[in-house]
């Protein structure tokens, strides 16, 4: 399975680390080029290559970790996407207010799923800060638990053992309309840090 980050930022930077250290290969894109990644790829190994925005999006799994504002230009003329995994790990906010932007009564996950036509859509990722996500999964003598939600159960399955494989603990909320609850400022479920004991 051929995974991708799409943003350098906190959280897909982060992603980019937590895969490194569990020794799975990933590439890493951003607007400005694989040039402008270097000094992070040094950081964090072999594992982890810069590549093109364009390239990035040929992987099997790739997640979109822009600021809510960037993300119509970052999936730009990246299509098709023929069925491949898009991992939404964003936020519908504005930044640095963090006021929640008026999507219409959509999810965040819908009005992505729209900028990349023929995507398996999964929210995940999303609802923990960069340095909590970046801390040890296990914790409290359990392991930190990670939601995910979205319409396609193959495409959540995929993430799920992803998920599970770096350590953490996933927990299917259901469809689209359940990812509200992880949905930043008004989901229930947004920075929560839970641990799931075994």
């Amino acid at each position: 399975m051929n995974i991708a980050i799409i943003g350098a930022g906190a959280i897909g930077s982060t992603i980019a680390r937590i895969l490194a250290r569990n020794g799975i290969q990933a590439s890493i894109a951003n607007s400005r080029g694989p040039q402008s990644l270097t000094a992070l790829t040094n950081e964090l190994g072999p594992h982890i290559k810069a590549v093109s925005a364009k390239e990035a999006v040929q992987a099997d799994v790739v997640f979109v970790a822009v600021n809510w504002d960037r993300i119509p230009a970052a999936l730009k003329d990246l299509g098709p996407w023929n069925g491949r995994i898009l991992v939404d790990t964003n936020n519908a906010v504005e930044v640095p207010s963090f006021k929640a932007v008026n999507l219409g009564g959509r999810t965040s996950s819908e009005a992505v799923a729209e900028l990349a036509p023929g995507a398996r859509v999964v929210k995940a990722f999303n609802h923990l800060p960069a340095a909590v996500l970046d801390a040890d999964p296990q914790a409290n003598g359990g392991r930190r638990v990670l939601f995910l939600s979205g319409p396609d159960a193959d495409a959540k399955q995929t993430v799920s053992d992803l998920i599970a494989r770096l350590g953490f603990a996933p927990v299917d909320l259901g469809g689209v309309n359940e990812g509200r609850a992880v949905q930043f400022p008004e989901g229930p479920l947004t920075i929560l840090n839970l641990v799931k004991f075994d």
